[in-house]
């Protein structure tokens, strides 16, 4: 485990793999570096691939308050770390940020987003109920909250999941579901129109239809946008299937 230290003195804790072009890995909601670790270990034969803790998991630490620009200066720590300039793959709410850091003038030189959400009003009314929850530590009904109406799971099938093995990582990264819809509350007229940076968004087949649509809406108002549709998919990141797209992209240019 390797540290780099953000504007506002946050740590950021981050893997290094592999050696070539650096591409940094931005994950989303209810994600840590384990999760970004199969993906990373593919992409090392061809690039030095960065997985980090995004500030308030894992290893990381957190400075409040909270703002989508401290999380922008985190990744732009990571691309001084990897030289001054790197790809980006985001990953969910992830693929937002990356967006949003990318509008605001970081050295992106590609970028890849995979199931980037859509964002808009309905995060925004996520952000005072779920810090309402976390002020009264109700941590798994912060959860519960996301899940359902962020995520889109069934009540019925969240109830199942209280008791599963990983709930209790789940509620240690609560107080992170404010930052995730945050970022996902409607983007600033012009922001996405901004981005002139080369851009694949990547769609999984299996998604439901809002997905769907907010994908290939992204790739439509992107200057430079390229969408791409993975077959037989779901949200799941599958190292083997999508590996193979990243390289093809950032070894295009």
């Amino acid at each position: 485990m390797n540290t780099v230290t953000s504007k506002d003195g946050t740590r950021i804790a981050f893997d290094q793999y592999g050696a070539g072009a650096p591409i940094i890995l931005v994950l989303g909601a209810f994600n840590e570096r384990p999760t970004g670790v199969p993906l990373s270990q593919a992409l090392a034969a061809h690039f030095t691939v960065f997985n980090y803790d995004r500030r308030g998991r894992g290893e990381s630490s957190d400075t409040q308050p909270y703002s989508i620009e401290r999380e922008i200066e985190d990744l732009d720590a990571l691309i001084t770390q990897a030289g001054g300039s790197a790809c980006v793959f985001g990953y969910s709410s992830g693929a937002i940020l990356a967006l949003r850091a990318a509008a605001h003038g970081l050295a992106i030189s590609q970028l890849a987003l995979y199931d980037p959400p859509p964002t808009g009003a309905k995060a925004g009314t996520l952000v005072p109920q779920l810090t309402e929850l976390m002020s009264a530590d109700r941590r798994g009904d912060a959860v519960e909250l996301f899940q359902t109406e962020a995520v889109g799971i069934p009540a019925e099938i969240v109830a199942r999941l209280r008791h599963a093995p990983f709930r209790p990582a789940l509620e240690n990264m609560a107080h992170t579901l404010v930052y995730e819809s945050t970022i996902l509350r409607a983007l600033p007229d012009g922001l996405v129109a901004s981005v002139q940076t080369p851009c694949l968004v990547i769609d999984a087949e299996k998604n439901p239809d809002v997905m769907h649509q907010a994908a290939q809406s992204l790739a439509e108002a992107l200057p430079n946008g390229r969408y791409r549709l993975l077959e037989g998919q779901t949200h799941d990141l599958v190292p083997a299937v999508v590996a193979p797209v990243l390289e093809a992209f950032f070894l295009s240019r």
